[in-house]
């Protein structure tokens, strides 16, 4: 199963290889943004945004009420457990 878990920007680590810090349910990961970047959206502008991450991806934005609400359905079928672990693992490499 392909899980989106969301998270929001809280900086912008590497202007140009579109990388930041995303804080999921207080874990802090970085992740590529370079999917939600566009014309109209630059890297700068960032900073805050709701994402759905996969894989060390931010793959799109989403409002802070869908992040809400994607997190409680996730924690409910107990999918939202194995994604934040799987992320704090591979934060202490």
């Amino acid at each position: 199963m392909c899980l989106g878990i969301p998270g929001q920007i809280v900086q912008i680590d590497d202007h140009v290889r579109k990388l930041a810090t995303v804080d999921v349910s207080g874990v802090r990961r970085q992740v590529n943004i370079a999917c939600i970047v566009n014309e109209e959206h630059s890297v700068e502008s960032c900073v805050g945004d709701w994402v759905l991450v996969h894989v060390g991806f931010a793959m799109s934005r989403i409002n802070e009420k869908e992040a809400a609400e994607t997190l409680k359905i996730l924690i409910e079928m107990g999918e939202a457990q194995a994604e934040m672990d799987a992320m704090r693992m591979s934060a202490r490499r």
